[in-house]
Formats: structure tokens, C-alpha cells, sequence
């Protein structure tokens, strides 16, 4: 059967290729699920089977957004402890996060997709750790909301076995033990993980942090991971306060800590990362462990600023996240591009920090490196996958900015006039096509009260 074909021409075309290859004005052509060519000027002539023409004028095409750290679930408990550093804030979220249902999380899944696909996301990521006993298939939920949505996804399994009895932040009610936790991460890879070239879902082993779960859970994680072949995501180095933590209890710092237990390698990527000194960069990029960096997220809790451009120097595989949206409440990822190239400006590099392009970099490409996934997305290149956003810059928040990129990054949030993953439409006109908005909202507002109402009874 012959290929079905979309063509966008007449537009701007950032690749994010190996040589940050743009076009001016030039036509990306889609083949059912991959694109097929990309190139300056029109399209060539006499292509077969062309059921879309989309003249991009005023427009740029880059690869979709890719999101490397979330938890869906804050969708429900959004604008709370707001002026809190991370631990605080946790020891005050932990009591509402321990009542979670499977309804609940399904909800809460389909609105931080939501927010994030309508933004140009198409590749989302969810690192789900809280499993209260006897309240569903939250996995199954998260999938399945994703699925719904038509987004490429990744759900880090995560786990907690450290409660407060040994030590932890979490209730103890809302954690697991090793057994049930491995076992139950080890049937979630069994039932959902995909590792075909196009896969639309696939699971990560994620024990939560050094402060939620025990020695044992990470060692017994990272052999489990490596023997699916699978990924491993975790938090690291977040805060100050945890970095204290790892000294008390195990005598070293997060990133000595995490290699004594099995978690450097190519296979591993963690979330945050702020606190760094030049040996733990080093040892990142010297067995190129990934990072998700979450500016928004580290501004909102006071963390910290992360030392993206050392790391980058070094060869550290670097992508950004949202993280969840009780800690960034917007749940948008492409605010992450500008917010990222600001807030690593105020560091040691200054203006020299990151540019623009990198910004996008980041937001891309880098983000497949981190989910494992840069053969197949994250730039605009014949045979990878049809994941790809067409940004409107002809309107007024962007009128006098001739570079298009950076309008994209620097200025205001672009609207989405189209988003493809797959080749299949997610996002037209900047409203998704495959789910009714306003029922997720209305749903979203409904299982926040409910939750919140349920935390007071205790």
C-alpha cells in the first residue's frame, strides 16, 4: 500500500540535527509515520498520495518538545505549599499524595498531558511513585491516559520502601516493601514496556530518592532494570538538605552514593542534579549518565541553579522536565526553554550560559538522549519518527523578532498550530484533537476536591 503523505512547506525549519541544520523557508514531508524528507524550498513535485498540504508561512517547524521528569499525579494538589524548600514541602503534600485512588491518578494524568501536549510536548514522561495499598492499577491509569492522548510516553515505575518509622519523609502507609515494590516493577515492565523502534510506551525502573527508599530497593532496582533492559530514573542531588542526608546516613555524598549502588551508566538518567561539584560531573559524564533539568521546579522550591553548562561540557546527556505541577503549576515544558536559558544565565557562565539553540537542544534532542530514543525522535531527519510542532510566529508577541528561534525561546509562548506524533494529529490550531478539554477540566477540579477532602478527615 502506498505511504500516505503530509506536506508542510513555505515555513522556517529548525532540525536540531548534528550540525543545527535550519531552512529559512523550506518543507518537511511526512510518510505515514516517519518523515521522509526535509529540505529548503517547496516540496518536490509529483509526490504520490498527499492527503494534507499545510502551508506553514509565519510558522517554524521544530522536532516536538520531549518532557524527561514529571509526576502527573500534583496535578491535583496544585498552589499548595507555596512557600516551602522541598523537604517542607513534601512533609506537607505526603499526607494528601497517601489518599491517591486510581481515579484520581488517571485524572490527574489526563490534565498535566493536557497541559503539555497542547504546548508542543510529544514525547511525555511520568515518574509515579506513590502506591497506596489497595487503591487500583495507578500504572494502568497513567498508560492508559497517555494512550488516550496519542503521546509517546514513558512511565518511570517508581517505588518508596523507606517510611517514616526508618527514617524517611513519606507516611508509612503510603509506601511499599522491597518485595511487593520490585515485584510489582518488574510486572509493569512485563505487561507495557515496548522496545520496538516506534514505540508509544515504555517503562523505567525508578526507586524514588535516597530519602524514600532503602540501599537494598536501589542495588535490587538497577539489577532488575538491566536485566529487562530497561532504563533507570531517580532524583538526585536536588537540595542542599539531601546532600546532608546521604553524608548522615551513608558517609558520602548523592553521586558516590548512587555509583556505590549501581546507578551510574548510560542506562541512567536522574532528575534536578543542582547540587554538583566538578567530580560528580565528571563521573556523569565519564559513564554518561543523563539529566532532566527542571529550572522552574528548582526556582519554586529555592534548590538552586543547575550547573547545565559544565555538564554539558563534560558530555552529560541533558534534557528538561516540567516536574510535577505541584512544584511548577503552569505543567507546560516549552516555558522550560526560556526559563532554562534565564535562570542558567544567572550562574557562574553569565551570558555565555546557553543560547538559544541550545535552549531547544535541551528541550529535543537532549531529551531523547535521556529517554534512550535519539535514533528515533528529538530532530527533523529522514527515517526518524513523525514527532514534529509547527509554531505560529507571525502574531504580534513575536512581529519583531526576525530570528525564529529566537522568538520561540526568548519570547513569548508560542500558540501550536499543529503537532504530530506519529504523522497522527494531536493538536490543531492549539487545541487537542483526540480528548475533550473541557471534560478534563471539569473532572480535574472535581477529583482535587475530592482528594482534598479526603486528606482533611485524615
Amino acid at each position: 500500500m502506498a505511504a500516505s503523505r503530509i506536506v508542510i512547506e513555505n515555513c522556517a525549519i529548525a532540525t536540531v540535527d548534528a550540525h543545527d541544520t535550519e531552512y529559512a523557508s523550506g518543507h518537511v514531508v511526512v510518510a505515514d509515520h516517519r518523515i521522509e524528507s526535509v529540505g529548503a524550498g517547496p516540496a518536490p513535485g509529483h509526490l504520490e498520495n498527499v492527503v494534507r498540504r499545510i502551508d506553514g508561512t509565519g510558522h517554524l517547524v521544530t522536532p516536538g518538545l520531549v518532557n524527561t521528569h514529571h509526576h502527573f499525579y500534583q496535578w491535583l494538589t496544585r498552589g499548595l505549599a507555596t512557600d516551602h524548600h522541598l523537604f517542607n514541602w513534601l512533609v506537607a503534600l505526603y499526607p494528601a499524595w497517601a489518599r491517591l485512588d486510581e481515579p484520581m491518578v488517571r485524572t490527574a494524568a489526563q490534565g498535566s498531558l493536557a497541559m503539555m501536549v497542547r504546548g508542543g510536548v510529544t514525547t511525555a514522561m511520568d515518574h509515579h511513585y506513590v502506591y497506596p495499598r489497595g487503591t487500583g492499577d495507578l500504572s494502568g491509569a497513567i498508560i492508559g491516559a497517555a494512550a488516550e492522548m496519542g503521546v509517546r510516553f514513558t512511565l518511570a515505575r517508581g517505588s518508596m520502601d523507606r517510611g517514616a518509622s526508618d527514617g524517611g519523609l513519606p507516611p508509612d502507609f503510603a509506601v511499599e516493601s522491597l518485595d511487593s515494590a520490585l515485584a510489582a516493577t518488574e510486572g509493569t515492565v512485563d505487561t507495557h514496556h515496548d522496545a520496538s523502534f516506534d514505540a508509544m510506551t515504555q517503562i523505567a525502573v525508578a526507586p524514588c530518592s535516597p530519602f524514600s527508599v532503602s540501599t537494598e530497593l536501589l542495588k535490587q532496582g538497577a539489577e532488575l532494570a538491566r536485566r529487562k533492559g530497561v532504563r533507570l530514573h531517580t532524583h538526585g542531588s536536588e537540595t542542599v538538605e539531601e546532600e546532608q542526608f546521604c553524608k548522615e546516613l551513608f558517609g558520602m555524598g548523592p553521586t558516590d552514593y548512587f555509583e556505590s549502588t549501581g546507578w551510574l551508566g548510560s542506562d541512567v538518567w536522574m532528575a534536578h542534579c543542582v547540587h554538583m561539584n566538578d567530580s560528580d560531573i565528571a563521573a556523569f559524564g565519564r559513564t554518561g549518565t543523563g539529566v532532566a533539568h527542571c529550572p522552574s521546579s528548582n526556582a519554586r522550591l529555592a534548590a538552586g541553579i543547575a550547573r547545565v553548562p559544565d555538564m554539558l561540557r563534560a558530555g552529560v546527556p541533558v534534557g528538561l522536565g516540567v516536574d510535577g505541577t505541584a512544584s511548577n503549576e503552569s505543567g507546560e515544558l516549552h516555558t522550560e526553554l526560556r526559563n532554562a536559558l534565564l535562570i542558567n544565565r544567572l550562574g557562574a557562565h553569565g551570558e555565555s550560559a546557553l543560547n538559544a539553540r541550545q535552549a531547544l537542544r535541551l528541550g529535543t534532542y537532549g531529551g531523547a538522549q535521556v529517554l534512550g530514543r535519539a535514533s528515533q525522535i528529538g530532530s527533523i531527519e529522514p527515517g526518524k519518527l513523525a514527532d514534529l510542532v509547527l509554531w505560529k510566529l507571525d502574531t504580534l508577541a513575536h512581529a519583531s523578532i526576525a530570528d525564529p528561534v529566537t522568538a520561540l525561546v526568548f519570547g513569548a509562548a508560542a500558540p501550536v498550530t499543529l503537532s504530530l506524533v506519529n504523522g497522527r494529529t494531536v493538536v490543531e490550531d492549539g487545541h487537542l484533537t483526540t480528548v475533550d478539554e473541557e471534560a478534563i477540566a471539569r473532572d480535574t477540579r472535581s477529583e482535587a476536591q475530592r482528594l482534598a477532602r479526603i486528606a482533611a478527615q485524615g
